[in-house]
């Protein structure tokens, strides 16, 4: 056995153990992307750097065999620092998108590629599930919302836009005719929320509240609830049958209405402020009583919230929507409303609110022309489907599954397992850096029935190179070029579908980024 120390800790392992599997035994998080158990190792990510604390040398600990009397540090700011520049190196030479353009202007943050695959593939249900994760309001959003992520959707660089949001209305309206889907609820806190407002955010902020297990009751001053949506939209924009349909559901989930009640500071203090565990005010821009917004506001310009958690001055009371500034987009009032709810159900659960943080995010600019054919080798190629019946009446499902199978995958099939994405978020690396000049063109292998290689996402670790090796494919995979222009590929000239026979599975699943993926991932 070889006797060492990292981090001060002793260890005994194996002759022949590298440092890596030596931390890894007892527990040590030390990252590596290019690592594998049982394979061959190209230590090309370096970012599993570690330092001798005799010479203050750096080295990857993923390639170097443990000595006698080893005394290494796995952690300090010298080490984060090297590991964050590996990662920036590699975010350099990086060509792809984690979120696509789409999701990342959609002001709730909405997962749309993967709504579109679903719908895509038939699969309406599912896709209704994706919308009303961060959607409460899809039937009614689907006529109003001005759709900021059709603006940024890169189908629009070769003709038109994914219609984006009559996709999510048809997903609503389909659920409206089947039963009215709503997600579990958690188990009762025995906790009460008063909401006060029932417009967009007021709604949202209902329908969050009451899937985190508490009670809510939601005031307003009007005979209806829907507040701006009812009594400022006209119906020839949103039709009332959705917005009663939204509002019915939340009710039949859960939530209390009392209309036709404006809420006073008198009703306030004596009943709201003692008879509720937490409240949230989401009156709109005109609705809330002068003498109460008082207690909230801490100037004449209104109501001050804490970034992200929508944290009023008072203790359990949050603020969401157009009483903290006029939104012109509900969908931005029903995003508030979301992170409002998440907030005071962490205040509820007696912890402090956190807001939810954004996590790393590569992207790169518009397309160029060259990369257009490569996009569109997995979406239609048809043009912008127009609703038979009208914009109002929407799409049959026939139409839907058309214009769905219009998107063209601009998302990381790995967003969540890549490790560079992962690795770069908990290193706060800067993916502009290191970056100069013209980047590289994106590419996609799609000759293979399961996989899709996108060579511009590869970091050269050579594991699947191995694997294919390891597993006597007929052609395998193999390094082409030199140096910096060094590319895995298939020799001699054969198809992806010729090189990943037995090892398909293991390949992607090894894969550290998304440069081999599956294709149907959903």
């Amino acid at each position: 056995m070889i006797h060492l120390t990292i981090d001060h800790i002793s260890l005994s392992v194996p002759e022949g153990s590298s440092v890596l599997e030596a931390a890894r035994t007892a527990g040590m998080d030390i990252p590596s992307m290019c690592y594998k158990e049982g394979h061959d190792n190209h230590p090309s990510c370096m970012v599993c750097m570690v330092r001798d604390r005799k010479t203050g040398n750096l080295f990857p600990s993923c390639s170097i065999k443990v000595t006698e009397g080893m005394d290494l540090i796995s952690n300090d700011e010298q080490v984060k620092e090297a590991r964050r520049d590996a990662l920036e190196l590699l975010l350099s030479d990086h060509v792809g998108d984690c979120e696509a353009p789409c999701s990342l202007a959609c002001p709730a943050g909405m997962n749309i590629p993967l709504m579109n695959r679903l719908i895509a593939a038939n699969r309406f249900d599912e896709s209704l599930k994706v919308v009303k994760e961060e959607i409460a309001l899809p039937y009614i959003l689907g006529f109003i919302c001005p759709a900021p992520c059709e603006k940024a959707c890169r189908r629009r660089q070769i003709d038109d836009s994914v219609s984006i949001c009559l996709l999510k209305r048809f997903v609503a309206a389909e659920d409206e005719k089947s039963g009215q889907w709503l997600p579990p609820v958690e188990v009762s806190t025995g906790k009460k929320v008063a909401i006060l407002g029932s417009g967009p955010a007021g709604l949202a902020a209902a329908y969050y509240l009451l899937q985190k297990g508490h009670g809510c009751v939601v005031y307003d001053k009007n005979a209806e609830a829907g507040g701006a949506l009812r009594y400022s939209v006209p119906a020839e924009k949103l039709t009332r049958a959705a917005l009663d349909a939204e509002i019915h559901r939340i009710e039949r989930y859960g939530a209390r209405f009392i209309l036709g009640t404006a809420v006073s500071r008198e009703l306030f203090a004596s009943e709201i402020s003692k008879g509720y565990d937490a409240v949230i005010l989401a009156t709109g821009d005109t609705a809330v009583e002068g003498e109460l917004l008082s207690l909230f506001s801490s100037s004449k310009s209104g109501i001050s919230v804490t970034e992200g958690t929508y944290e009023t001055s008072e203790a359990g009371v949050f603020a969401c929507g157009s009483v903290l500034r006029a939104q012109k987009m509900a969908v931005r009032a029903v995003a508030q409303g979301k992170a409002a709810a998440l907030a005071a159900d962490q205040y509820l659960r007696g912890m402090k609110p956190i807001p939810e943080r954004k996590k790393f995010n590569s992207r790169f600019d518009k397309l160029s022309e060259p990369e257009f054919a490569e996009y569109l080798r997995e979406a239609s190629g048809e043009k912008q489907i127009a609703p038979g019946g009208g914009e109002m009446a929407g799409f049959t499902p026939e139409e839907a599954i058309r214009e769905a199978a219009r998107c063209m995958h601009c998302d990381c099939r790995k967003l969540d397992e890549c490790k560079l994405r992962n690795y770069a978020d908990a290193y706060h690396a800067d993916r502009k850096k290191y970056a100069t000049g013209e980047r590289k063109l994106m590419t996609r292998h799609t000759d293979h029935p399961e996989v899709v290689y996108e060579p511009e996402k590869c970091i050269r670790c050579g594991l699947c190179i191995d694997i294919t090796v390891k597993n006597n494919e007929y052609t395998g995979l193999t390094f082409i070029g030199r140096g910096f222009d060094v590319r895995i590929e298939v020799p001699f000239g054969k198809p992806m579908s010729a090189a990943l026979v037995k090892s398909v599975k293991e390949c992607v699943e090894s894969c550290p980024t998304g440069a081999l993926s599956f294709k149907y991932k959903t």
